[in-house]
């Protein structure tokens, strides 16, 4: 029985399922070893040092309309409803 790919022909990545998990392997047994030398060492669940500044998590209620309409705008609704924000912010004087 042959393998389902993990990609389709545009080379999106589809959602792995448990048995996609299950026959995957560790870097160090497909990697060259040059190439695994330079992974990072961290233990299961740890996270890297951050790339970009972390963002800060807060509780704001907005009104139903400005929800609903970044809501419609689909997937990614508060990186847009963020970036909108940043705009405002650039628009104010100093």
């Amino acid at each position: 029985m042959s393998k389902k790919l993990l990609t389709d022909e545009p080379g999106e990545v589809r959602e792995l399922t448990r048995d996609d998990m299950h026959d995957m392997r560790p870097a160090a047994d497909v990697l060259p070893p040059e190439l695994v030398a330079m992974l990072p060492i961290r233990g299961p669940g740890q996270r890297g040092s951050q790339k970009q500044p972390t963002k800060v998590s807060v509780t704001v209620r907005y009104s139903p309309e400005v929800v609903a309409y970044f809501k419609a705008t689909g997937k990614g609704w508060q990186s847009r409803m963020d970036a909108a924000l940043k705009q405002y912010i650039a628009s104010q004087p100093t």
